[in-house]
């Protein structure tokens, strides 16, 4: 299975920087002072690029909301009981979530998974696709949150997920997750990957009090402790295998499958942009591809983002999950993706460019 990572990871390829010029030229001669519609028109030229100079676009997109359990639920690090993320996934399939409100206003599709919850397989369903790789990790406080070749696995479902999105024709895909405990794994992978303490990066989740944090904060220092092997290691593959979740290892997955087909993809919150930490990890050239939709208001995403050299498109305190920011991040790419394609250049519309 490593060589299929592998394999995946070897065909990605780095947008071509000489194919700037020309998009840059073309968002200059638009009926606008030039650069005036700012970061819209770094997004326009950033697509061009993705789309190999072509038309930018982002339709159809589709965010994947990806579901999965995590052991170490049991040491009361949210405010939730495991249960949520099942009837969350029952939520999400009779269009009732804030992703699903989201995705519907903004024309986006959604597809829910079911990468590793507990509670067995669920009933069919149009928009559900099931990938478990297990039911819910183990407690990572406790040792290794599941075996390498779950991890793999679990990576190479993302992989093919974006690969059946391409052949559907699809430009464009969002990253979203649902699991309850799930900013636990993901504090603990920022920790391993960028050297931050856990005082630093552990934040309340689903609300937890001051307490709650600080016991949190202990934990994460555990799982940290108990998995010092792998960290020390510095290898992304054994650090993710040790500290990540079923759903943030697809998510990975996903993201280098999305760079593999050249499309677009739109990293979420706090969890997505621990999962795009792990791709990064293993493939720093996926960045080309990724667009992070927005600042979360947990406190230790602004670190992890740094850490990257990232910039969120937007700040509006959101810490829901589920691809919520993606989808709204996905509507201003459309934005700066007809903005290069429909607006009218100086001289089609016989307007005086100036010293434009």
């Amino acid at each position: 299975m490593r060589n299929r990572l592998d394999q995946a990871i070897n065909a990605i390829t780095p947008l071509d920087a000489t194919l700037e010029p020309a998009a840059r030229a073309h968002l200059d001669d638009l009926t606008k002072p030039k650069g005036s519609l700012g970061l819209l028109e770094d997004y326009a030229a950033r697509l061009t690029l993705i789309a190999e100079g072509g038309a930018p676009g982002i339709d159809p997109a589709r965010i994947y909301t990806i579901a999965g359990d995590h052991g170490v639920a049991k040491t009361g690090v949210s405010l939730f009981p495991q249960e949520v993320t099942r009837q969350m996934v029952a939520n999400f399939l009779t269009g009732g979530a804030g992703i699903n409100v989201l995705a519907k206003t903004g024309n986006i599709d959604v597809k829910v998974v079911d990468a590793g919850s507990a509670g067995g397989p669920y009933d069919e369903h149009p928009g559900l696709i099931q990938m478990k790789v297990a039911e819910g990790t183990e407690n990572i406080a406790e040792g290794p949150a599941m075996t390498e070749e779950q991890c793999l696995q679990a990576l190479l479902n993302g992989i093919e997920l974006a690969d059946k999105a391409a052949a559907e024709g699809l430009r464009a895909l969002g990253t979203g997750e649902m699991g309850i405990a799930n900013t636990t794994p993901s504090t603990a992978l920022y920790c391993a990957y960028f050297d931050i303490s856990p005082a630093e990066m552990t934040g309340p989740g689903t609300g937890l009090p001051a307490e709650g944090v600080s016991a949190k904060r202990e934990i994460i220092r555990k799982a940290l402790e108990v998995n010092a092997e792998a960290i020390d290691s510095q290898d992304p593959l054994r650090i993710l295998t040790a500290l990540g979740g079923y759903e943030i290892a697809t998510l990975a997955g996903l993201i280098i499958g999305a760079a593999k087909n050249r499309l677009a993809v739109v990293v979420d919150g706090f969890i997505s942009t621990a999962a795009f930490a792990a791709a990064w990890k293993l493939c720093p050239t996926v960045s080309d591809y990724a667009f992070f939709s927005h600042a979360s208001a947990e406190p230790g995403h602004v670190k992890a983002v740094q850490a990257m050299q990232a910039r969120p498109m937007l700040d509006l305190g959101l810490r829901l999950g589920e691809g919520t920011g993606a989808a709204i991040a996905l509507y201003l790419l459309r934005c700066a993706a007809n903005i290069y394609n429909d607006m009218a250049t100086f001289s089609q519309a016989g307007v005086d460019a100036g010293s434009n």
